[in-house]
């Protein structure tokens, strides 16, 4: 019996995530696509894995223990990858990474450009996703690493297969319309009467900032719910309302409108995310490539968490 690793992978997910929807959405594959292949799983094997309950499909007693198996083999075999690089000194790689807009414009140019100068053969490439996404994507294999965001009032739960390295430690400010706030520095709470743009409430973002406005005694008046934060700051300049805006995200800025420091700002910390069993030393200068970056740009980092 051979079994082939990319449809033991489409077990595994199987497995976690109870159905093959979920499953191939997770893989990036379609439904059709992922049913064939592991049809052809249980004739490599010559046993039944799966059988249909209405419209789920669960794994036969036969089934859990091959996905069992796949889990370790599909972590030895990351085991295996890393060690190859790192007997290769990891000159030569290639690494897909999870990111978002503030990320990807105001800290990864420089951080990429001078690991360029560096080490030539580490290529670096991008998918840009919502931060909520991009732990779940490095986990399931879909990235090698990814940018991951924790805020002071809503620090995000962790996956214990993941390491996270701090990359950067960002203060959140207000950005206002010019001239509405005249002072040089402004409390939340002196927001609390202005129209707020911001991100829905079940974004990591948008989420964050509604908790820091209630620990300072108020609900925001959030007359625009948008997802995109270049698009909250082009409609602050145009005069429709107040929103918080991070260190990176000034990389965003249009004109017309100010920055306006808080008086007690929430702080966001950015870390890199890879799964724990993959150790390759390309990985390694990425992420010290990036935290030179973000040091370069007066963003402090932290010793890497557990």
């Amino acid at each position: 019996m051979e079994l082939s690793l990319h449809r033991l992978r489409m077990l595994r997910e199987l497995h976690r995530r109870g159905t093959v929807t979920a499953a191939a959405a997770a893989l990036h594959y379609t439904a059709s696509a992922v049913s064939q292949q592991l049809a052809q799983l249980e004739r490599d094997v010559g046993g039944k894995l799966f059988e249909r309950l209405g419209r789920r499909v669960q794994l036969t007693e036969l089934g859990v223990v091959l996905a069992e198996h796949a889990e370790e083999i599909l972590k030895s075999v990351e085991r295996a990858t890393a060690a190859v690089a790192e007997a290769q000194d990891g000159v030569t790689a290639r690494l897909t990474a999870g990111v978002w807009a503030s990320v990807a414009s105001g800290l990864l140019p420089f951080a990429l450009s001078a690991l360029a100068k560096e080490h030539p053969g580490i290529e670096v490439r991008t998918k840009e996703l919502a931060p909520e996404e991009t732990a779940g994507a490095v986990r399931d294999g879909a990235l090698d690493f990814s940018f991951v965001i924790d805020y002071s009032d809503y620090p995000m739960p962790w996956d214990p297969a993941l390491t996270r390295v701090v990359i950067a430690v960002e203060r959140l400010h207000a950005a206002v319309p010019r001239g509405a706030v005249p002072a040089s520095t402004v409390g939340l709470p002196d927001l609390a009467e202005h129209p707020w743009i911001l991100a829905g409430p079940r974004s990591h973002f948008g989420r964050a900032v509604r908790l820091a406005c209630q620990r300072h005694g108020f609900e925001p008046k959030i007359t625009h719910e948008v997802g995109e934060q270049a698009t909250a700051l082009a409609m602050v300049a145009a005069g429709l309302g107040v929103t918080l805006v991070s260190d990176l995200g000034l990389s965003l800025r249009p004109p017309g409108l100010d920055v306006v420091a808080l008086t007690e700002p929430p702080m966001r910390t950015v870390s890199i995310a890879h799964r724990t069993a993959s150790t390759r030393p390309s990985l390694q200068l990425v992420i010290d490539a990036v935290r030179a970056a973000a040091a370069e740009r007066g963003l402090g980092a932290a010793a890497p968490l557990p």
